[in-house]
């Protein structure tokens, strides 16, 4: 991939006969990321290629895109489930107080009374409903990515602090926990 490539959709099914497909989009911005002219890459066969978009509408909010030499159902089908991804450096600057996904990757995450919780291994889900996925001491918790329980996040110094629900942290604690009672 080029030096650092960022995720923002998957190829998804065929669409018609002509080679269009359906993307499951990885990206807050399915409007910027896939349009007619973007270039997306993937990686097929351990080779990088660049994949230009020759056309794009919307589909019930999902991208159904064209791409420059995929003029087939059956060119189409070989794509299935490739990561769509773009450099990093053609990411958008955004708003003080955003940030991107992979940002949080690696961020340290603890309480506000100072508990060290983990290191956030994934964020999950979509900007409707995200979750931290963070490499705990006791195994992975899930936190939701949410204003009132991530009070404070800070991507630039690999921080996150958050002021969980009671119970929150515990409740991944006993999930990870293994069955001793012999059901």
């Amino acid at each position: 991939m080029p030096d650092e490539a960022i995720l923002v959709g998957r190829i998804g099914r065929t669409h018609g006969i002509r080679g269009d497909v359906f993307v499951n989009p990885e990206t807050d911005f399915p409007d910027e990321r896939f349009h007619t002219g973007a270039e997306l890459f993937v990686q097929r066969g351990g080779q990088i290629e660049a994949l230009t978009v020759t056309t794009a509408r919307f589909h019930k909010e999902r991208p159904v895109i064209g791409l420059d030499g995929v003029e087939t159902m059956t060119d189409a089908e070989k794509l299935a489930g490739l990561e769509l991804r773009v450099p990093v450096e053609r990411l958008a600057a955004l708003p003080s107080g955003t940030f991107y996904r992979h940002d949080l990757i690696g961020c340290r995450v603890e309480t506000r009374a100072g508990r060290c919780v983990g290191v956030v291994a994934d964020v999950e889900g979509t900007i409707g409903g995200s979750r931290l996925v963070i490499d705990g001491e006791a195994g992975e918790v899930l936190v939701p990515l949410v204003a009132p329980i991530c009070t404070d996040v800070d991507p630039a110094a690999k921080r996150i602090v958050i002021d969980p629900p009671e119970g929150l942290i515990e409740v991944n604690e006993v999930r990870l926990k293994p069955d001793t009672t012999g059901t």
